[in-house]
């Protein structure tokens, strides 16, 4: 699956009750890959290719880890511990992905 297409299930997994409320950008720098930022706005989420201005969050890693923690297979939190995925700006909403999109 590229990368591209891991965002694209992300964007149709999305849940717009738990987002209801926010306004919060993650965006997301694919070492081996692109950059991409979600804008997720009272319920509504807006996938985009490159990097945002102003995100609230910015998680780096590569690709083969952002297919692990999309698919379910890798912890978000033992990447982040093992080295496999920095986060940038408010580290408290990168745990908030979990409760906003279905994972695996």
């Amino acid at each position: 699956m590229s990368v591209a297409q891991v965002f694209e299930k992300l964007e149709q997994n999305f849940n717009a009750d738990a987002a209801a409320g926010l306004d919060l950008v993650f965006q997301f720098d694919i070492e081996d890959d692109k950059t991409y930022h979600l804008v997720i706005n009272d319920g509504t989420c807006n996938l985009a290719e490159g990097a945002h201005d102003d995100p609230s969050v910015t998680l780096i890693m590569n690709s083969e880890t952002l297919q692990g923690i999309v698919s379910g297979e890798t912890d978000g939190m033992q990447a982040f511990m093992a080295g496999q995925l920095r986060a940038e700006g408010d580290m408290m909403l990168a745990t908030k992905l979990g409760e906003l999109f279905t994972m695996g």
